[in-house]
């Protein structure tokens, strides 16, 4: 049963998704920046002019269970509380709240209500170092939005490459390997794609972002966002984003409590606890 619950919690770390053109490789080749510094100071200052945001738009997840695929077409709403704070519904033609999901600073949750499915899952993260394999990751939605997780990482663990029209930053970790990539389009410096990789050096979850469009002046968000589990087999989860309406918000004091807050899990087949990257089953 487990196994079978893991692939559809794959899928589900965005929402926001649906059908539309493949992601297109900009071909235009301008100068990148000069340093590690300044590349990662373009990205942070960009993380700076990050806002509160209300986005809606539609969802077309793929996924694969025991070999089968499988597709979900919701209509969903994200709300985002910059720096970590996030929540995302989908809802289902005859299911309201299908998918429910969210984190703060403490801890990261999401639930499935579908009677097949019927689970909630939640977790810290301070006990939840590595979770990209997972791709159950709030801070891979805040990435895509333009809000790089940078901080707490030193200048020192990153540097910087050119790739053909892209500026590429590699972070490595203390023993040398890589965790992450961030592909930057040199004539924008606007994040195209980002590269997650596994214990093993492997790349396991890939976001591309594409249809940048300025919501206020210096902040812009990318209106397609695709994220693809890399695995063994041609059998890849993935989530295709396109946003239709995205606008600032301003969250009342309410909002803020009610969405931001991990709701307890209540009539749920199943409950687990994330614990190190690995699925606890709770008692009922």
């Amino acid at each position: 049963m487990l196994k079978k619950l893991a692939l559809p919690i794959a899928v589900t770390a965005l929402i926001l998704t649906g059908c539309g053109p493949e992601i297109q490789v900009p071909t235009r080749v301008c100068p990148g920046r000069s340093s590690t510094s300044q590349a990662l100071l373009a990205l942070r200052l960009r993380s700076a002019d990050v806002m509160p945001i209300k986005a809606s738009g539609r969802s077309l997840i793929t996924y694969y269970v025991d070999g089968k695929k499988h597709t979900e077409n919701l209509t969903a709403m994200l709300f985002v509380n910059p720096p970590i704070e996030i929540y995302f519904q989908g809802n289902a033609t005859l299911i309201p709240k299908a998918i429910v999901g969210g984190s703060n600073k403490v801890e990261f949750w999401l639930s499935i209500r579908p009677k097949e499915v019927s689970t909630y899952w939640w977790g810290l993260w301070s006990q939840n170092e590595r979770i990209e394999k997972l791709v159950l990751n709030p801070r891979i939605v805040l990435e895509a939005i333009g809000l790089a997780v940078l901080d707490g990482d030193a200048d020192a663990d990153w540097s910087l490459s050119n790739e053909g029209v892209f500026d590429v930053l590699t972070r490595r970790n203390s023993a040398g390997g890589v965790v992450r990539k961030i592909y930057i389009y040199s004539c924008d410096y606007l994040v195209r794609k980002i590269e997650y990789f596994d214990v093993f050096g492997r790349v396991e979850v890939v976001a591309e972002l594409a249809q940048y469009k300025e919501v206020v002046e210096g902040f812009c968000v990318p209106r397609i966002i695709r994220i693809a589990r890399r695995g063994e087999t041609e059998e890849q989860d993935s989530v295709r984003v396109t946003l239709k309406s995205v606008k600032p918000y301003e969250f009342s004091q309410k909002q803020l409590e009610g969405l931001f807050n991990r709701p307890q899990p209540r009539s749920f087949k199943n409950v687990y606890e994330v614990v190190g990257g690995k699925w606890i089953e709770q008692p009922q």
